[in-house]
């Protein structure tokens, strides 16, 4: 499957967060990453960050989409991106 991932933490976990993130993601923007990954490897993904974060204080946003085919990606300014994951225009 596909995933955006999108956070708001507090700035003592961000680099945590984002160190955790890049082992399973692409970093594409601040607080933002995406990714073809496994219904497993984003299951342990998200448990290891869920270790990371305080609930009373930090958001984790998870956009599943079961199959990219269909998505189509627009960039306006700098693709921060480090691999085309889809067709750009």
């Amino acid at each position: 499957m596909f995933v955006i991932l999108t956070y708001d933490v507090g700035e003592k976990r961000v680099n945590k967060v984002r160190k955790k993130l890049k082992e399973y993601l692409i970093w594409t923007q601040n607080s933002v990453f995406e990714g073809e990954i496994t219904e497993g490897k984003l299951k342990k993904c998200l448990y290891e960050v869920n270790k990371i974060l305080n609930k009373q204080e930090d958001s984790l946003y998870i956009y599943e989409i079961k199959t990219s085919s269909h998505i189509k990606k627009k960039v306006i300014g700098i693709d921060k991106s480090f691999d085309d994951i889809f067709y750009n225009s």
